[in-house]
């Protein structure tokens, strides 16, 4: 299976140490779905009470916007809770669902972004405060063990000054396990297999000496199956993990409409920013249409579309969006809310 689409090429005038920059601070500005009405028709996917997938925060990062919290998700089986990604304010998105912190069991990271993983320290500071004595399972890509050992080396100072668990004890509570392509996880019930996608595709002419990971991954439930792509471009792997899903939760990008947006906020870069800007866009996430492309290629039956990127504010942008994934793919097409079950 492939998707049909014009892979980016770097060409020669891209200059990776702009592009690279670029990608680690987050050089684009990012919104969230307007709370407008819409008359274009769409079909929610039925939900059991025990088994929910809740788009806890839907807001393509890094920047936050007023509106839509940054990228989080909750699956629900049964009682327990796996968060999946945990952008800031995740904790505070999990409550508002419903939900509490001492029913999550495992936290699954997509990559190391900090729009997907700014909600972490927060996780492991109120289950510290709070004595939640549960073992808590980080699992995410290469580099996740490093990067919570190394939050909770550093609650060491607030551990003195809180009135949680002694830090041996708390430290104890939490393990952390890294995925690579290919990994599976049993848990609870539900069967997690995991697909390197191309989120963090450089091109090897980049000489970088050691690139990121980013994963997609599968849960396939007792009654049905869902797909979350984290952060993407176009990618066979991600297609042959999503075949046959009752569900694929994917991330978005309208390219034109962001790079508009940052011409008028950066009105005096040079059009190299650009070109390298688009470069990257295009390579490492979805437009609609290529949405609709993964969607109609892996055979899914219905799609729902999260960390969506630029603001979405009028019906008109909205149903450019959706006609744009439809155009490829003719099953269920959502965009969803914050706090939104599926």
């Amino acid at each position: 299976m492939s998707t049909s689409h014009n892979a980016p090429t770097p060409g020669a005038r891209i200059r990776l140490s702009g592009l690279l920059a670029t990608i680690a601070t987050g050089l684009f500005v990012t919104g969230s779905l307007g709370a407008c009405a819409t008359d274009v028709p769409a079909r929610t996917p039925a939900v059991s009470r025990a088994n929910a997938f809740v788009t806890l925060g839907t807001n393509g990062g890094p920047v936050a916007e007023i509106g839509n919290s940054q990228p989080a998700n909750a699956l629900q089986v049964g009682n327990d809770i796996f968060l999946v990604d945990a952008g800031d304010g995740a904790a505070g998105q999990l409550v508002k669902a419903g939900f509490t912190l001492q029913q999550v069991q495992a936290v699954f990271l997509s990559h190391l972004h900090f729009d997907h993983t700014g909600g972490v320290l927060a996780v492991l500071g109120s289950r510290m405060q709070t004595n939640t004595r549960s073992m808590l399972t980080i699992y995410g890509p290469p580099g996740t063990r490093e990067f919570v050992y190394g939050l909770l080396a550093g609650m060491a100072p607030i551990m003195k000054a809180a009135y949680g668990m002694p830090q041996q004890e708390w430290q104890a509570n939490v393990e952390v396990k890294e995925l690579v392509d290919g990994s599976m996880v049993e848990l609870n019930g539900v069967k997690v297999t995991v697909a390197e996608n191309s989120h963090f595709a450089i091109p090897e002419s980049a000489n970088v000496p050691e690139k990121a990971k980013s994963l997609s991954l599968r849960f396939d439930l007792a009654d049905r199956s869902i797909v979350y792509t984290g952060d993407t471009g176009p990618s066979e792997n991600v297609e042959i993990l999503a075949t046959g899903a009752d569900l694929l939760v994917s991330e978005m990008m309208d390219i034109p409409a962001v790079l508009s947006r940052q011409r008028e906020y950066l009105p005096n870069a040079p059009e190299q920013v650009f070109i390298d800007m688009e470069w990257h866009f295009r390579a490492h996430h979805l437009t609609p249409v290529q949405v609709g492309d993964l969607a109609a290629a892996a055979g899914v039956k219905a799609v729902v579309i999260t960390h969506q990127a630029p603001n979405i504010a009028t019906d008109d942008h909205k149903k450019k969006i959706l006609d744009g994934v439809s155009s490829k793919f003719d099953g269920s097409v959502v965009l969803a809310n914050d706090l939104d079950r599926y």
